[in-house]
C-alpha cells in the first residue's frame, strides 16, 4: 500500500482509531465516577512547585489536570464548555459520554456501523430534550420561591463541599442573589463581591449586606470606626500633579518660590476643601452623622491630613468594580468632580469599621438600607480550604441564576435520568431498523448517574438501581435514589432539585461529542517537525 501522508506520521487506521477513542473516554470516566454526588471522594491536586488543591469539582479536576491524550482532551473541553455556560455538570457530561463510548464498543464489535449507532444517539437525544421540556416543574416567580432556590443551592453545593458546609451555603448565595436581582434587568453576579480573609473557621464565612473593601484608611489619625455615615463615592484625583508638559520654574527669592508651592497645591487643596465643606453641611451636631470618603484615584499626604483632621474615613485607589458595587449598595451617586456636591449624591450606612488581619486591612460597610450589591465573606485558617469555598460559592451563585433565568427546576437524584431511560425504553420500540439500538444504548447510558450515585454510596448498584426503576415503570411516579439507603425516594419530599439548564445543556455536548468521537476512523498524527523534512512522499 502507498500511503500519501507523510511516512513519520503516525496513522491508526479504524478498529485502532475507534479503540483509541473508546479508551480515552473510558480511562477520564473511571478518574471523573468516584466524584459524582454528595457522598464522591475528593481528589488531591498537586501542581508543581507543591502547591495543593482539594477538590472534587469537575470543572476544577478538569482545567487543573495535565491531560496528554488528545480525546481526552477534547472531551475535558467539551465539559469545561458546560461548565462555562452553566456552572455544573461537569461531572455528570464525562460520565455520560464515558458511557456511550462504553456501550457503543459492544455493538461495534459486532460488527454494527457506527454511523447507524449515531444516528440512533440523535433521534434519542431530540426524544429526551423532548421529555425534558414535559419533567421539569415550572416556577412562576422563582425569586419568591426563597425554599426552592434554597433546594437548587444545596444539591449543587452539596456535591461540591461537606454538608455541614453546604447546608448555610446555600442559605448565602441565594439571599446574594436575592439581594441583587433588580427588576427587568438581568442578573449580573459580578455585583456580589467574593472576598476572603484567612482567619477563624469555614465555617465562619457569611454574607454582609454592604460592601467588604480589601484595604484601610491611609492615615494614622482616622477613626477606625463611624456610625451613621454618610458615604461619598468619588473618583476624582486628590493628589499633587505634575504639569503636563515639561516646564521649568525659575524663581529669584525664597518668597517667590513658597507662592509657586502655594499655587501648586491650591488646585488640590481647593477640591479637598469642597469635600469638607459638604461634610460640615450635611453633618450638624444635631444630625449625629459621620462622613466616609472612598476614591478610586489617590489622595496625597496633605489631603488626607486635611480630611483626618475633620474625622472624615478616607479609602484611596479602590478597585473599579467596587466604585460601581458602592452605589448600588448603599445609594448616592459615583462622582466624577468636586463640583456642585450635594446631599443627594451621598449613600447611607449605619456602620463603618476596619479589621486588620496581620498586615492586611479590611474595611466593612453594614447597615444598609436598601441593597442591591452584597459580600460573601469567605474565612478559612488554610489556602486549600478557602480556594475551595470560592469555587463552591462560584458555582452555587450559577445555579440559583440559573433557576431564576430558567424559572424551572429538575427533579434530583438521578430521576430526570431514570425517567428518561423508562421512557426511551417505550419510544425505541417506535424506532424502525438499526438505529433502534443507538437508541437502546443511549438509554441505557443515561442510567449512569443513578449507578454511580449508588455505587459511590456503597450500596449494590444492580439489586438497588432494578427496585428505583421497577417503582417508575409500575407507578410511573418521579423517583430518584437514596444516597444513605439506596432506595426509591421522592426527590421533592428531600429537596433535591437540578438546573434545567443544566441537564438540557449535558444532552446537547455529550451525545454530539461522543457521535463524533465513534465516526472517527483514521487518527493522523503529523506534526511540523515532520512536513518541514521533505514533505508529502509516495
Amino acid at each position: 500500500m502507498v500511503t500519501v501522508v507523510n511516512s513519520k506520521a503516525d496513522v491508526l487506521k479504524a478498529a485502532q482509531a475507534l479503540s483509541v477513542n473508546l479508551n480515552a473516554a473510558k480511562g477520564l470516566q473511571e478518574v471523573m465516577k468516584s466524584n459524582l454526588g454528595p457522598r464522591g471522594t475528593l481528589k488531591m491536586l498537586v501542581g508543581g512547585a507543591g502547591q495543593i488543591k482539594i477538590t472534587k469539582d469537575g470543572s476544577v479536576l478538569l482545567s487543573e489536570m495535565q491531560i496528554q491524550h488528545p480525546t481526552a482532551s477534547m472531551i475535558a473541553r467539551a465539559a469545561s464548555a458546560q461548565d462555562e455556560f452553566t456552572g455544573d455538570g461537569t461531572t455528570s457530561s464525562v460520565m455520560f459520554i464515558g458511557e456511550l463510548m462504553k456501550l457503543a464498543e459492544q455493538s461495534l464489535a459486532e460488527g454494527l456501523h457506527p454511523r447507524l449507532i449515531a444516528e440512533g444517539f440523535e433521534i434519542a437525544r431530540e426524544e429526551t430534550v423532548k421529555f425534558l421540556d414535559t419533567f421539569k416543574i415550572h416556577i412562576d416567580d422563582p425569586l419568591k420561591e426563597r425554599e426552592k432556590l434554597v433546594c437548587v443551592a444545596r444539591t449543587s453545593l452539596r456535591t461540591k463541599i461537606a454538608p455541614n458546609l453546604a447546608d448555610p451555603m446555600a442559605e448565602v448565595v441565594v439571599d446574594a442573589v436575592r439581594t441583587i436581582k433588580k427588576d427587568d434587568q438581568p442578573l449580573d453576579l459580578n455585583m456580589v463581591e467574593i472576598l476572603h480573609m484567612k482567619n477563624k473557621l469555614v465555617t465562619d464565612t457569611r454574607l454582609i449586606k454592604g460592601l467588604v473593601l480589601d484595604h484601610g484608611a491611609r492615615h494614622p489619625d482616622m477613626p477606625k470606626r463611624l456610625e451613621n455615615c454618610y458615604i461619598l463615592t468619588a473618583n476624582v484625583s486628590l493628589e499633587y500633579e505634575k504639569s503636563e508638559v515639561n516646564a521649568g520654574f525659575f524663581y529669584s527669592s525664597a518668597e517667590q518660590r513658597e507662592k509657586l508651592v502655594d499655587s501648586e497645591r491650591k488646585f488640590t487643596d481647593e477640591k479637598v476643601k469642597k469635600i469638607i465643606e459638604l461634610k460640615k453641611r450635611v453633618c450638624t451636631e444635631e444630625n449625629k452623622k459621620s462622613f466616609v470618603l472612598i476614591n478610586q484615584k489617590g489622595i496625597d499626604p496633605p489631603s488626607l491630613e486635611m480630611l483626618a483632621h475633620e474625622g472624615i474615613i478616607a479609602l484611596r485607589r479602590a478597585k473599579r468594580r467596587n466604585m460601581e458595587r458602592l452605589p448600588l449598595a448603599v445609594g448616592g451617586i459615583a462622582v466624577n468632580s468636586v463640583d456642585d456636591l450635594d446631599v443627594d449624591d451621598l449613600g447611607h450606612a449605619d456602620l463603618v469599621y476596619e479589621q486588620s488581619l496581620e498586615d492586611d486591612k479590611f474595611t466593612f460597610i453594614e447597615g444598609v438600607k436598601h441593597p442591591q450589591s452584597c459580600t460573601v465573606l469567605i474565612q478559612g485558617s488554610t489556602d486549600h480550604a478557602i480556594a475551595q469555598m470560592k469555587d463552591a460559592i462560584k458555582d452555587g451563585l450559577r445555579a440559583v441564576q440559573n433557576c431564576v433565568e430558567d424559572e424551572a427546576i429538575v427533579p434530583g437524584a438521578g430521576a430526570f435520568e431514570v425517567a428518561a431511560h423508562v421512557h426511551l425504553e417505550q419510544f425505541k420500540r417506535s424506532v424502525e431498523g438499526k438505529p433502534r439500538l443507538g437508541v437502546e444504548i443511549f438509554g441505557k447510558a443515561l442510567l449512569v448517574v443513578p449507578k454511580t450515585l449508588l455505587e459511590n454510596s456503597g450500596m449494590d448498584v444492580q439489586e438497588k438501581l432494578l427496585r428505583v426503576l421497577a417503582d417508575r415503570e409500575n407507578k410511573q411516579k418521579v423517583v430518584g435514589v437514596s444516597i444513605s439507603s439506596g432506595d426509591p425516594i421522592d426527590p421533592a419530599i428531600e429537596g433535591i432539585y437540578d438546573n434545567f439548564l443544566v441537564k438540557k445543556q449535558m444532552l446537547g455536548l455529550a451525545p454530539v461529542l461522543a457521535e463524533q468521537l465513534l465516526l472517527v476512523d483514521e487518527v493522523i498524527r503529523a506534526g511540523k517537525s515532520m512536513k518541514s523534512d521533505g514533505g508529502m512522499q509516495g
